[in-house]
């Protein structure tokens, strides 16, 4: 029997989820939802205004789809796209279109690039490179199953993962298969792979089984392979320990945190592991340099430590909102919440100093920075560019 995949709409309480490979199993159905609600927001007296500068629309968003696809900031702009193909560049400043693209495909991964390159992947196992300067198609290629992360670009080359957990190096120039890297997958995994991380010449790739591994940019061969939890558990979904967001480089260090199980600092150069304590996460990390910061499966917002993992505080009035991953902003640490309000929280001790509501469609990207702009991105297709006011 082949792989089977969970999709992570089990653990958001939603209707359905996806298997390959097999036939849909009993065993593997969700529970009735019996959990609590999504905490209540909490009443605050605001410390700082917030205000937009500009806001557009990308086409229909995910469409009830869960996806993440992500803001790109490539040069001066903002690329957004939206699931039925929709890829759209924004003066990053001023909020001008600068060129839309229907590509009419089915997008469910990126867009990711470069200053010269926009790439995509679909649900159909295309990878799709879109000039940066203009939207037009520069090439298209097909890997071995749907594409579920942002693709990264860098020296001339596109590292992207399929949906079966293969990682493929391809040529920018033209998408060509430079290098693919294979490995061996556990039977039960989350729906959804984390983008890949180029840094120092270097592909750095979380996998489903709760394994980090380095590969050179040039040819994909194996550099360091790291475990940073080891899947235990009288069942495979008790055995669920897949590195399921981005991991996250920062002056020579890498971060990373599994689904059910641990976060960890290792060293870039040779992956030798720093610290590790328990955390469970499947939004992902933050870090300023000083602080990591980090969302954890009940939806606790923490603040640790970057050299030990010591924590230094918890923010845990979002409960069961399903926050982002926390995105380091000026003084403030920004996450967006599954309601699509966007929350400012001081980085000292972590309360609330700001709030504003996005699209009650939800938030699931973490908002990027650029300058002191910070730009957010809706499930239905609204993007908001805010700065604190003042």
């Amino acid at each position: 029997m082949g792989k089977r995949r969970l999709d992570r709409a089990v653990f958001f309480n939603l209707m359905f989820f996806s298997l390959t490979g097999c036939e849909l199993l009993q065993e593997y159905l969700p529970e009735p939802d019996t959990s609590e609600p999504p905490m209540a927001l909490v009443e605050f007296a605001p410390e700082v205004g917030v205000e937009v500068l500009w806001s557009a629309k990308v086409g229909k968003g995910t469409r009830d789809h869960y996806l993440r696809l992500p803001l790109s900031i490539i040069g001066d702009k903002v690329v957004a796209a939206d699931y039925g193909g929709q890829v759209s560049a924004f003066d990053a400043l001023t909020g001008e279109k600068i060129w839309e693209i229907k590509l009419d495909l089915p997008i469910t991964g990126g867009p990711g690039g470069s200053d010269d390159l926009v790439v995509l992947g679909t649900e159909e196992a295309e990878v799709i490179a879109l000039d940066a300067a203009n939207g037009s198609l520069v090439w298209r290629t097909n890997v071995s199953s749907e594409i579920l992360s942002a693709p990264s670009v860098a020296d001339g080359i596109v590292v992207i993962r399929s949906g079966d957990d293969q990682v493929y190096g391809l040529d920018a120039n033209d998408g060509s298969r430079l290098w693919v890297y294979q490995h061996n997958v556990p039977i039960l995994t989350l729906r959804g792979v984390a983008a890949p991380v180029v840094a120092d010449r270097k592909a750095i790739i979380g996998l489903a089984g709760g394994k980090l591994v380095a590969l050179t940019l040039e040819d994909g061969q194996l550099l360091w392979e790291r475990a940073i939890v080891i899947p235990r558990g009288r069942t495979e979904l008790d055995r669920l320990a897949d590195i399921d967001s981005k991991p996250v480089v920062y002056g020579g260090y890498i971060y990373t945190v599994t689904y059910n199980g641990r976060i960890a600092a290792l060293w870039l150069a040779d992956g030798d592991i720093l610290w590790t304590r328990e955390m469970s996460s499947y939004a992902g990390i933050g870090t300023d340099g000083k602080s990591l910061y980090v969302t954890d499966m009940e939806g606790s917002i923490w603040a640790l430590e970057s050299r030990t993992g010591a924590s230094l505080w918890r923010q845990s009035k979002l409960l069961r909102r399903q926050p982002t991953a926390p995105t380091p902003y000026q003084n403030y640490v920004v996450v967006g919440d599954s309601a699509g309000y966007v929350h400012w929280m001081a980085k000292e001790d972590g309360h609330f100093v700001a709030r504003i509501e996005v699209d009650e469609k939800g938030i699931v990207n973490a908002p990027l920075v650029l300058d002191d702009i910070l730009y957010v991105n809706s499930q239905g297709g609204i993007l908001k560019a805010i700065k604190i006011a003042g």
